[in-house]
């Protein structure tokens, strides 16, 4: 017969009656269960606020009642877990859980505790049930666990994470007068990336170390280290006398590290970058006042000194990652316009080229001057892609204002080169293949290039230079003046044309010694062999005493302001006509 097919019958409810051995039998008092427990239990009354042991086994003897006797600690211990058993007496729960922490022989002991209430039945008066379970190993493992989480396994500082936490931990607990402050100091170690390349992996470890245990001697009590990043410390230091206090501890560092370091047998010194903030009040966030002093240490890295975070710092920096952030969009999707402003031959005003210059309008930033966003852009890696873009638009521009022409104009395009760029692109290359698509010749495009750019790296420089004169292109080098040239690089490598800084050509009329300077460039120029352009040429008077000078080209707000593609070219056919009439 299928199971399916029993019929159903009613049960009475009564338990299945069962052999004489199949139920536990009433003798077994409370001490043999308690005795069967692995834990420590015990039953329990409270009385007048007191409590009395009525049974216990073993563990919990060991654990409670032998323990409470140790030390005044171990006693106070005692008495809060006795408290706890006369709170829930003295409620009308019927169980409640909480854990107690003491300290131990072998450190904190940490137990799970449960209580449960047996109502007074008869003659029996209320009692309760008390277990405690040992979670001293487990909690161990978790201390030993997050201290792995918080710290920095190379040098035993905090990590980010475990700074934020002290942080906190100080400042909620800390005892601080009304008008105490706190600071962070940021610390970068500068030349760090050249040990570790040189020297290997290990050297640099070394190096960390003996740079943390120099730094923590520069502490104070209460002070905190912490190594926040792979060559970047940070210390967290009350200030109860602002930002003296502060430079008292920059003070400390620098002399710590003054001394150079043994690493195998070379001895290396050590040169960091040091930025500082403030907290306002205690309420700051932490992490904020941290993120302003690595704001302040980045600026520290430029200009060689201590920097104190002032206000406005922090919304550069984020207005600098949006720039990075939108301007990748910008060069992804066509988001950016060359300008194009005429140079002009001084002696006889006819257009003999433009110089090419990039143009951002944002649709959420707005007008973004190249002032900003070619910073950023060297500075997070968007130069290649921007540089590439500028030469072959302004190729591709030559050739539409070719073809609308009908045939090749008598101008070239200057566009500008970035020292970071040169560094890190194939330029030649880059070149090579903007002419190759626009199907230009390469005497009309102009590579134009700082004094900086040669100085970084003068060998790859130099056959940059050589491989562009190979594609027939003109070399100027720009902002001549402001930089380190000497005449033994002017004259050996193949260089057309010297740019005049604006610096110099603005204000030569007013400034006897800027003149005296442009008079000078123009004389070695001509010793060497060189065209000069004159930037930033804005009055007619400048015109004319440039054109006296002998200058040969000019370029300013005076002839034109920068224009689009478009208006360039007709300003070139409007000149033209004029000329050619």
């Amino acid at each position: 017969m299928s199971v399916r097919s029993w019929p159903p019958e009613q049960t009475s409810g009564l338990p299945l009656p069962g052999g004489d051995d199949a139920h536990l039998p009433h003798m077994i008092g409370a001490s043999e269960w308690l005795t069967a427990l692995s834990q420590a239990a015990a039953i329990l009354t409270c009385e007048n606020n007191a409590i009395n042991i009525v049974e216990a086994n073993e563990p919990f003897l060991k654990a409670f009642r032998e323990h409470r006797e140790r030390t005044a600690a171990t006693a106070q211990a005692s008495a809060e877990w006795r408290a706890r058993v006369t709170g829930f007496a003295q409620s009308d729960r019927d169980s409640e859980s909480f854990e107690i922490r003491r300290d131990g022989k072998l450190g904190p002991e940490y137990f799970l505790c449960t209580l449960g209430r047996l109502r007074a039945t008869g003659a029996r008066t209320e009692q309760f049930l008390f277990t405690a379970i040992d979670r001293t190993s487990e909690r161990t493992m978790e201390k030993n666990l997050r201290r792995e989480l918080l710290s920095d396994g190379l040098t035993a500082l905090p990590n980010r994470t475990g700074f934020g936490e002290e942080i906190d931990d100080r400042l909620a607990n800390g005892s601080w007068p009304d008008n105490a402050q706190f600071g962070i100091i940021a610390i970068d170690l500068s030349r760090f990336s050249r040990v570790n390349e040189s020297l290997g992996p290990m050297a640099g470890d070394e190096l960390l170390i003996t740079v943390a245990k120099r730094l923590k001697s520069c502490l104070r009590q209460g002070d905190v280290l912490a190594r926040i990043g792979g060559n970047d410390f940070a210390i967290f230091a009350r200030l109860n006398n602002g930002l003296s206090d502060s430079l008292q501890i920059v003070q400390r560092i620098r002399e710590a590290l003054s001394s150079p370091i043994r690493l195998s047998d070379l001895q290396i010194r050590v040169d960091c970058a040091i930025g500082c903030a403030l907290s306002t009040h205690l309420e700051d966030d932490p992490d904020d006042v941290v993120r302003k002093a690595q704001a302040a240490v980045k600026i520290a890295k430029r200009t060689g000194k201590v920097e104190i975070y002032r206000n406005g710092v922090l919304k550069e920096a984020q207005r600098r990652f949006s720039i990075e952030s939108r301007l990748r969009d910008a060069l992804a999707h066509g988001g950016l316009t060359l300008a194009y402003q005429p140079l002009i031959h001084l002696q006889t005003g006819e257009i003999t080229g433009f110089e090419a210059l990039a143009r951002w309008d944002d649709p959420e930033l707005g007008h973004v001057s190249p002032v900003e966003f070619v910073p950023v852009a060297e500075e997070s890696g968007l130069i290649t892609p921007l540089g590439r873009w500028a030469a072959y638009e302004a190729a591709q521009a030559l050739s539409r204002w070719d073809a609308k022409f009908g045939q090749a104009l008598p101008v070239g395009v200057n566009v500008n080169l970035s020292p970071i760029q040169m560094a890190r692109d194939d330029v030649a290359s880059m070149f090579e293949e903007a002419l190759r698509y626009s199907g230009i010749g390469g005497h009309r495009l102009t590579a134009e290039l700082t004094e900086s750019a040669i100085i970084a790296d003068p060998d790859k420089a130099r056959k940059l230079l050589f491989a562009l004169k190979d594609l027939q292109m003109p070399i100027a080098m720009d902002d001549f003046g402001t930089g380190f040239s000497n005449l033994a690089s002017l004259h050996s490598l193949p260089i057309d044309i010297l740019k005049i800084d604006r610096s110099f050509v603005s204000n030569m009329l007013e400034d006897h010694d800027k003149a005296v300077i442009v008079r000078t460039i123009l004389s070695l120029a001509e010793s060497l062999n060189l065209r000069v352009t004159a930037e930033g040429i804005e009055t007619q008077e400048l015109a004319d005493m440039l054109q006296k000078m002998g200058c040969w080209q000019g370029q300013g707000y005076y002839f034109a302001r920068p224009m689009s593609e478009a208006d360039a070219f007709d300003y070139w056919r409007v000149r033209w006509n004029f000329e050619t009439i």
